[in-house]
């Protein structure tokens, strides 16, 4: 039997006033064992519940439960998952992790691949580990969406990529989801000269089968590090490379927007930084489906410093601050601090472009900045009050940087104040001006 600890119990919900309590361990629903989250949700979804419960002094306490059908009883457990998460067994040829120094925390250098996180938390799933028994169980639960790293469609393409001879078969699955009724979405790592080009085109062909169930598509470029030792050799995009794939995709996306009246697949904005192309406007993004795979994130960024400067001047101190951004970003950072000096008078921002020594500069992004690039990058530089990062530069949660840098440490090496701003328009308005 599966025994799973309860971590939080929401005040005034279900379970509080049954008398469940934090440190209990579930053991049963209508008498079965919880193997996972799955079957959690499924046995919860009914209006007579019966839970059994053993408290921290070994008695049983069993709870006859009237409800909603879809109504929450209010637990929260230690393990999300209620079981053993499931890791990845591929070696692809693109992996990030496979391209991490030595001697980084630990917790980087592991890779998930759980279904069941793709439905908690929007994780990408490769579903090289995923027999047919359990994508009828994931219909069987009504688990949507699943994302999916599709990468390709072509069997022979997707096994040397991912290095794992059950990776063929991923459209096979797709459709399987598709037909009962499962949501999707897919993403497409594309590397220079092996799922470009034409494959590419054949893959987003075969997806397109999928339509309605399939509801987006991001197309990301690699990200190459310069620690790929003993890795395939990966050519990195160029702008006249870049360029071609921009103008591929908008192809397909005009033939789906006609189509289906939404243009299912989106460019990654690093497409057009890299490109020195215009990127595309905010409602271009249609409801940000794959937000998390950076796909939109700088119009939106735009969009919501636009919002909260039309919003009416609020009190602001006058002073110079400075924002630390990866170099892909450097001009719309530039451009939003302007944007705010011209709005409040008296208000000076230095906005510095960091290149990322640690991981090599083809590394652009700010969300792979090191507290000591940073540092030897800016120790010598006029920083003026306050020193303002976004807040993808640090592991979810806490203020330390992949290189395990702390942010405290860093503004004691600076002699400034260092302060993690999140990452939308509005927050990064509200540290510049900094209410008095």
């Amino acid at each position: 039997m599966n025994r799973i600890k309860i971590l939080e119990v929401t005040g005034g919900s279900i379970a509080d006033e049954a008398g469940i309590e934090p440190g209990d361990i579930l053991l049963s629903i209508n008498g079965k064992a919880v193997k996972d989250i799955f079957d959690y949700r499924l046995f919860l979804a009914c209006e007579n519940v019966l839970v059994e419960v053993e408290k921290k002094d070994g008695s049983i306490l069993r709870i006859d439960i009237e409800k909603d059908e879809d109504e929450d009883i209010g637990l929260l457990f230690e393990n999300p998952l209620m079981d053993k998460e499931r890791h990845c067994r591929n070696k692809c040829i693109f992996c990030f992790i496979d391209q991490l120094p030595r001697g980084m925390r630990k917790s980087l250098y592991y890779k998930d691949d759980d279904v069941r996180l793709s439905f908690l938390f929007g994780n990408y799933v490769t579903m090289t580990n995923i027999d047919h028994d359990e994508l009828n169980r994931i219909i069987k639960h009504r688990l949507s969406p699943v994302n999916v790293s599709v990468h390709t469609t072509n069997p022979e393409l997707r096994v040397y990529m991912m290095g794992n001879k059950n990776a063929g078969d991923v459209l096979s699955k797709m459709k399987l989801l598709a037909e009962g009724g499962i949501s999707l979405n897919a993403q497409i790592v594309l590397c220079r000269g092996i799922n470009d080009g034409t494959e590419l085109d054949k893959t987003l062909d075969d997806l397109s089968g999928l339509i309605p169930s399939l509801k987006s598509v991001s197309v990301v470029p690699i990200g190459l590090t310069r620690f790929r030792d003993n890795l395939p050799q990966i050519r990195p995009y160029d702008k006249k490379s870049a360029l071609s794939v921009i103008s591929q995709v908008e192809e397909w996306q005009r033939n789906f927007k006609k189509r289906t009246g939404s243009r299912i697949v989106f460019l990654a904005d690093e497409w057009y930084l890299m490109t020195g192309t215009r990127l595309p406007e905010y409602e271009h993004y249609e409801d940000f489906p794959q937000l998390e795979n950076g796909v939109g994130m700088v119009p939106l960024l735009i969009q919501e410093f636009s919002d909260a400067l039309q919003s009416g001047k609020k009190p602001y101190k006058k002073g110079t601050v400075s924002i630390a951004t990866g170099t892909s970003s450097f001009s719309t950072i530039s451009m939003l601090a302007k944007q705010a000096e011209n709005h409040y008078p008296g208000v000076k921002v230095h906005v510095y472009p960091i290149i990322n020594e640690f991981f090599g500069n083809t590394v652009t992004v700010t969300g792979l900045l090191t507290g000591m690039d940073i540092y030897t990058q800016l120790k010598e530089k006029p920083l003026g009050d306050r020193l303002l990062l976004c807040s993808t530069m640090f592991r979810a949660g806490t203020c330390i940087f992949l290189d395990d840098m702390s942010l405290d440490k860093l503004s004691g090496l600076l002699n400034i104040r260092a302060v993690k701003v999140e990452n939308n328009g509005e927050a990064l308005l509200d540290a510049i001006t900094v209410m008095p």
